[in-house]
């Protein structure tokens, strides 16, 4: 696999809109995968949408379509075709094949993202175990100079086995080791997070790029890397922090995503058994992003299957400062209402549900963060009264 990040490279996205889904959220969703792209170093020059009922089995999109983009890639000299979604190797060959271009879905984009972010042992093992469960059954797209006859001796079955063949044993192989790595560390993880049992824990969650570790830095005085990309972070990183008297550990987590590549959600389990074990989660949203409340169910469904739903949690409405308010006599004719809402209406309605806690802060600007530090401070004083009602922390 060539390394994106190495050029900076031009692509084409595609995608279908199918009768679930209407024309503003396959906006969102390629918006979403171009910053995917941009994140990877690849420019974006054009998107290819279709009207379809479900893709199409043999190319994704219509023949007419990927006439169409063939033409424009070869007459634009572009490097690399997106597609936001999933597909089986025999698309992948065979629209390889069509266009003579190197062809990437969304699952191969994000693995190569993550491989690159991936900075601590757990996480590069994790990434590449990941990477090899995605391309074990693509082989025969990726490595096709490995169809020709492998002959000789000291290969199963003798001669003619194929030298793909051979390289599909050895992935398996190097996927099972990196398992039973995976399990060593994960013991050491669960021999840390014992020995800070003591410890009041709060986990920091939410979708990629709502400033988690913006947000992280501000409360723990530290430096955390954090920049405007989709996951700038992989690796979970826990401090110490201080409110008044209290300490608590705080942990900044993966950022969640939709279509997250199923082989990732198994993989990273592990990374978030902080927030599992944790007793308070902090759910960061981007309230300006016009769609937070579809991020905010993304997070909640990925919570629901890991079992963390029902922990306390406050939610934390950031970047107020990029809210944009209309005028007075404007209306957004987008079709998303919310737009179409003062950030104070948010606040009321948010604020207006059941069993939801909630601030709105700018961690960039330190706007209300002393509110948040207040509410956060309440919240772990509860966990200590009642996990450790005789702490000294109290008195």
């Amino acid at each position: 696999m060539e390394d994106l990040s190495t050029k900076n490279e031009t692509a084409v996205l595609v995608g279908i809109i199918s009768r679930e889904q209407t024309d503003d959220q396959v906006t969102e969703y390629l918006d979403e995968l171009a910053f995917l792209a941009e994140t990877a170093s690849i420019e974006t020059k054009k998107r290819f949408t279709q009207r379809l009922e479900t893709p199409d089995v043999r190319s994704f999109v219509g023949k007419g379509k990927l006439t169409e983009i063939k033409a424009y890639i070869k007459e634009h000299k572009i490097d690399v075709v997106i597609f936001d979604d999933d597909l089986s190797p025999s698309q992948l060959r065979n629209i390889e094949k069509e266009l003579g271009k190197k062809i990437y879905d969304r699952s191969l984009l994000i693995l190569d993202i993550f491989t690159l972010r991936a900075k601590s042992a757990q996480a590069k093992t994790q990434v590449e175990l990941a990477r090899f469960q995605y391309l074990l059954p693509r082989l025969t797209r990726m490595w096709t100079h490995l169809e020709r006859q492998r002959g000789g001796t000291g290969t199963r079955g003798g001669a003619g086995e194929k030298e793909i063949e051979t390289d599909k044993r050895m992935i398996r192989n190097r996927i099972s080791l990196l398992k039973k790595n995976l399990l060593v560390i994960d013991k050491q993880n669960k021999i840390q997070r014992k020995n800070r049992k003591s410890a009041v824990r709060v986990a920091l969650v939410g979708y990629t790029n709502v400033g988690k570790s913006t947000l992280m830095n501000v409360l723990s005085k530290s430096k955390i890397f954090a920049e405007n990309k989709l996951f700038a972070t992989l690796d979970t990183t826990v401090r110490k922090v201080v409110i008044e008297n209290l300490p608590f550990l705080l942990s900044d987590t993966v950022g969640f995503i939709r279509k997250l590549p199923h082989q990732l959600v198994e993989s990273f389990k592990s990374t978030l058994d902080e927030a599992l074990e944790s007793d308070i989660l902090v759910h960061v949203v981007d309230i300006s992003h016009p769609n937070f409340e579809d991020q905010i169910t993304v997070v909640n469904n990925t919570l629901s299957e890991l079992g963390a739903i029902d922990k306390p949690t406050l939610m934390v409405f950031n970047k107020i400062d990029e809210y944009r308010e209309l005028e007075e006599g404007e209306f957004d004719f987008t079709g998303n209402e919310k737009q179409n809402y003062s950030l104070s209406d948010l606040k009321n309605t948010w604020m207006a549900k059941e069993n939801v806690q909630c601030v709105f802060i700018s961690a960039t600007k330190k706007k209300n963060t002393n509110e948040f530090k207040t509410v956060l401070y309440h919240m772990v004083r509860d966990i200590y009264e009642t996990k450790y009602p005789y702490s000294h922390y109290l008195y």
